[in-house]
């Protein structure tokens, strides 16, 4: 029996998943043959989605070797999960379209060497020899679905199955305001000290939504707390105290607001591995990650070093061969760091001296994504900026490379995505931030205000 629904997918649905071949269900799935060339000439570049390329490349040979004979690869090759024998249900077939061979006829998009118009007139043609079967195209592309349903494709559609909130105000925010005064709901409370540290636990009825590492705040400037375990009974709060909050002091940045001491408190945390940051521009991630850095490694001492690393669009792109050290040719991509070491030191007698001697001392390194993977990471705080630009699985590789005694520390704003198939809902920093939301040993924070000056308060909030 025939699936109802054929979907043809895009280069850049496989960079963004390559595991998405087994996830339309007993739908069947038709590749073009132009998205096997894409793939074919990404997949040698020293880029961050060669390795996704590879992986997409790997899991269609693997489904395609099955075929018994050349005509079953255009006809449609079943679909199995690598591993298993049988599954809950039937997953549909994969077939190779040979799109190439299409010539532009009516109601084509102009071919020449416009890939993109190669997959749509794909789509056009079997929308129009399958007129029984729902031919949906799928694509990150938001500019190729407007393209598409133009030329007269019926359906088209974004890649969704990996997104796990459908509102982007839906997506954890770190910290939970409470109106009026937090202890005067509170009927019954085990109050216990463990070090220098205070602890409650209540009853979970008083907290029925929070998670762990959540900060709790009242409007008493009295009450902070964070959240150090939830069970189905209780909730466990750590007493960080307002007042405690509000002094705290790293590399001379004190926090502006109550969001700001969450996050610094975050990040000096020795019991947390990530801090996720996120944000309007202008609202002091970066300056408050690297002056946590500087304090944890120079001063405290508990790092080696301070690893400093961001996507280089478009999406990670190779930081090229001309010469020059990799510190170097990250410069210009990392002139964030600069600009806030330079800030912190504005007031001091020779700037520039200051700054040099914070690179040296804290060994802050400026890394390509390239040369972070294969790598583990031992003793070192790493950032990573513009985190809204990568995918899930890029930051998978990423997270995955901190070793033993090693703190990952992500900024990103979701307002502010570049990839040109990425939006917030699917982004890597909106997939983090919902994923690592029960687990004890992440914190994210997402920072309020804008602080750099009046302009960029109201450019951010009137444009």
């Amino acid at each position: 029996m025939t699936a109802s629904k054929l979907y043809i997918l895009d280069t850049n649905v496989l960079l963004h998943d390559p595991k998405c071949l087994y996830e339309f269900k007993e739908q069947d799935i038709a590749i073009p043959m132009t998205v096997l060339e894409e793939l074919d000439d990404i997949k040698d570049r020293k880029k961050t989605v060669a390795q996704e390329a590879r992986a997409a490349i790997r899991a269609i040979d693997q489904i395609i070797s099955t075929a018994k004979d050349t005509s079953e690869i255009t006809k449609g090759v079943q679909i199995t999960i690598p591993g298993t024998i049988e599954t809950t249900h039937k997953l549909g077939k994969l077939s190779i379209f040979p799109d190439h061979e299409l010539t532009r006829g009516q109601g084509f998009l102009p071919i020449s060497s416009n890939k993109d118009n190669h997959i749509i007139n794909c789509a056009l043609h079997l929308q129009a020899t399958n007129p029984h079967r729902h031919i949906i195209l799928v694509t990150k592309d938001i500019n190729m679905r407007l393209k598409a349903l133009g030329a007269g494709l019926k359906r088209v559609e974004d890649y969704r199955t990996d997104q796990l909130v459908s509102d982007i105000e839906l997506l954890p925010a770190g910290h939970h305001h409470l109106e009026g005064k937090f202890w005067d709901r509170v009927e019954q409370v085990e109050s216990y000290q463990e070090g220098s540290h205070t602890y409650h636990r209540i009853d979970r009825s008083l907290l029925p939504n929070t998670y762990p590492c959540e900060y709790i705040f009242d409007d008493s400037e009295d009450f902070c707390a964070r959240v150090v375990s939830v069970s189905d009974e209780s909730v466990v709060l750590q007493d960080l105290g307002f007042e405690h909050l509000m002094q705290q002091n790293c590399w001379g940045i004190e926090p502006i607001n109550i969001q700001q001491a969450f996050a610094m408190s975050a990040v000096l945390d020795p019991d947390l591995d990530l801090v996720i940051l996120n944000g309007a521009a202008g609202s002091g991630k970066t300056l408050i990650a690297l002056a946590c850095a500087l304090e944890m490694v120079i001063e405290q001492r508990r790092y080696n070093k301070i690893i400093v690393t961001r996507s280089t669009p478009p999406v990670a792109e190779d930081i090229g061969f001309l010469p020059g050290t990799e510190e170097e040719k990250m410069t210009p991509w990392l002139s964030a760091i600069q600009d806030n070491l330079e800030a912190m030191h504005e007031h001091d007698e020779r700037p520039q001296s200051s700054v040099k001697y914070a690179i040296e001392k804290a060994n802050i390194q400026f890394k390509s994504l390239n040369f972070i993977r294969g790598r583990s990471i031992q003793e070192a705080i790493v950032l990573l900026d513009e985190t809204q630009n990568l995918t899930p699985s890029q930051l998978k590789t990423i997270i995955t490379r901190c070793g033993k005694g090693s703190k990952i520390i992500c900024l990103g704003n979701l307002a502010q995505i570049d990839s040109n198939y990425l939006t917030p809902l699917t982004s890597g920093l909106t997939y983090i931030v919902e994923r690592f939301k029960n687990y004890e040993g992440a914190s994210n924070v997402h920072l309020e205000g804008i602080f750099r000056s009046r302009l960029a308060e109201y450019a951010e909030e009137h444009l």
